[in-house]
């Protein structure tokens, strides 16, 4: 091996901090890719998903072949009903919003432990549990242009291969830093649609870089007092289930029937995702399912932002309602 070089033009300045997340993990370009390992690894004879997720989570099912039972929520991010879970099978499910820990609890003492797969992706700060496979999504969290870790009890190995596309895909992160969101909109999702390749690889170079970088604990302590903020404002509003504790959730997730309201948002620059539009097409209207795809707004309420952009949210979604709907 030639030696590492000294001098020439210098590189992002990033500063470690002597911190690596899940150490445990195997690393991934994506979540998806790190699912498709597991489902080549472990062949269950059948997987339950939840109607209520990101057709991305189900590319690797059909990739690898294997067949899928689909299942309902309640309105509190529960299973709806008892899914005939027999040997071979596996149960996934999801940490929405990072908000279910105490839901997740409940359901390994309600199953073996050892079919259940838990997607944190929504949830980086949960701990990982003793089950068959826990999957985190760092780029949800984090300014990082791909990443997907995977924790499990069955003997994976890293793929040889090294993602080498992460410098490409990572031009809307600079855009947005020098620019403005509106400007690397465009990158971000062509950078999204080259993730569909999911043939796994190892985690790029330049994501472990500028994961190392990140201060966990800053991190968590803003998320934690953000969310709490807009709990504090909106939880009259709110009709989603919130736990009185939050471990750093990925956003604040606020269920109001307000037609208009998350298009209002989006006028004043409160950029707010749909999850997942593409759900109401496999689902019946009038379904939680299809409630939560219509009318549930994941607020942000991440490390990037404080107490005087959580009182613009709440005071614009407050505003909104009082003038236009009863909730």
């Amino acid at each position: 091996m030639s030696q590492h070089a000294i001098g020439g033009y210098f590189e992002l300045p990033l500063v470690s901090q002597q911190e690596q997340i899940l150490p445990q993990a195997a690393r991934f370009q994506s979540a998806r890719s790190a699912f498709l390992t597991l489902l080549r690894l472990g062949k269950p004879r059948r997987v339950w998903m939840p109607y209520y997720l990101c057709d991305s989570m189900y590319a690797p099912l059909r990739e690898a072949g294997v067949p899928w039972q689909s299942y309902s929520l309640s309105e509190a991010f529960e299973i709806a009903g008892e899914p005939d879970v027999r040997e071979g099978d596996w149960l996934y499910y999801v940490n929405y919003f990072g908000i279910c820990d105490g839901k997740i609890d409940a359901l390994l003492h309600q199953y073996n432990p050892q079919q259940v797969v838990l997607d944190h992706c929504q949830a980086f700060y949960s701990q990982p549990r003793s089950c068959l496979a826990n999957i985190y999504s760092p780029r949800k969290f984090f300014g990082v242009p791909d990443g997907g870790l995977l924790i499990t009890a069955l003997p994976v190995e890293e793929p040889a291969q090294e993602d080498t596309e992460s410098i490409a895909r990572a031009s809307y992160l600079l855009k947005r830093f020098a620019d403005t969101p509106e400007a690397g909109y465009g990158d971000y999702q062509a950078s999204e649609r080259s993730l569909d390749n999911m043939e796994p690889r190892r985690m790029s170079r330049l994501t472990e870089k500028l994961l190392s970088s990140v201060s966990l604990k800053d991190v968590m302590e803003r998320r934690n007092a953000n969310f709490g903020y807009l709990q504090q404002r909106l939880s009259e509003w709110n009709r989603c289930a919130i736990p009185e504790t939050v471990n750093a959730p990925l956003c604040y997730p606020l269920l109001v029937k307000s037609p208009g309201l998350r298009e209002h948002l989006i006028g004043q620059r409160i950029f707010v995702p749909k999850y997942w539009p593409d759900v109401q097409n496999s689902v019946e209207e009038g379904s939680v399912e299809h409630v939560f795809t219509n009318c549930l707004l994941p607020l942000p309420c991440d490390q990037r932002y404080g107490v005087e952009d959580m009182m613009r949210i709440a005071d614009t979604c407050i505003d909104y309602i009082n003038r236009n709907c009863n909730s």
